[in-house]
């Protein structure tokens, strides 16, 4: 892996696999460059975070491979992958992602505990459901009560019956009445400390934080694969008025074995 934007750095050779010990060059030069976002003052009103998206997309603009967006991934992809959630405070991530992906909570050794406080446990998994089906994610509801608890964010709306069902597993936050407020859910999100927000998906998820100017950055990976197929793109329009086109700045460029990991911030 090397940087060709905005100068050529040292080359890094990928990381995949994270584990206790010595941090490899590779991940300490990756956090350099990725870092963390400015986030707000948490005592201030109406706080939010930072919020970045990590997405993947093939040359042609698909966003999955055979369903999946592993499908069109790499050894640098991946390793981009576990430095991001390292720094992160939280994932959030759509209950059809968490689906078709097969979300489990994040575990210690996954992620590199030497880019975290000392004091900080693995990020918890945040899904985004309205009607709180959670069919096919039954293994984020298996962490223990605690900060690494998956969180579920949900309406007021939602199905009593499902509330109860899940609340001794996860964490309910109700965030809008019928229809999820996605910025009202990242003041909650903000309230428990989670500043830094780290968004996997889906579209949709990722349509409404753009939608809201929500957004504050993006990582996407294109990767050397045409599909000619029909699968959609990383983003997918929200309910309601479209948002204006937004501009985006190019904050570096990674290349490795033919595939490009962008880092864009939001103007």
């Amino acid at each position: 892996m090397r940087q060709i934007f905005p100068v050529q750095g040292p080359d890094l050779e990928p990381a995949p696999n994270a584990r206790p010990g010595p941090l490899p060059a590779a991940v300490v030069e990756l956090a350099r460059l990725y870092g963390n976002g400015a986030v707000a003052d948490p005592a201030a009103a109406n706080v939010r975070g930072w919020v970045r998206a990590n997405m993947i997309a093939s040359a042609d603009g698909a966003v999955t491979l055979d369903g999946r967006s592993g499908g069109l991934s790499g050894p640098a992809d991946r390793t981009v992958f576990v430095v991001l959630r390292s720094l992160a405070d939280v994932v959030l991530v759509g209950a059809g992602t968490a689906r078709t992906e097969h979300y489990r909570p994040v575990r210690a050794t996954e992620i590199w505990p030497g880019l975290r406080p000392d004091w900080a446990a693995e990020p918890p998994i945040a899904v985004v459901s309205a009607s709180l089906d959670l069919t096919g994610c039954e293994r984020l509801l298996t962490a223990p009560p605690g900060s690494t608890q998956t969180i579920v964010i949900t309406t007021r709306a939602a199905p009593a019956d499902r509330k109860e069902a899940i609340g001794g597993a996860a964490r309910i936050l109700e965030a809008g009445a019928d229809v999820v407020d996605i910025s009202a859910a990242l003041g909650m999100l903000a309230e428990l400390g989670y500043l830094n927000v780290l968004v996997e998906g889906g579209p949709m998820l990722l349509g409404q934080l753009i939608q809201a100017g929500l957004l504050d950055e993006l990582c996407l990976t294109t990767s050397p694969t045409l599909t000619a197929g029909s699968a959609g793109r990383i983003v997918a329009p929200a309910p309601g008025p479209a948002a204006a086109a937004g501009r985006l700045s190019l904050a570096h460029v990674l290349a490795d074995d033919d595939f490009l990991l962008c880092r864009y911030l939001a103007e």
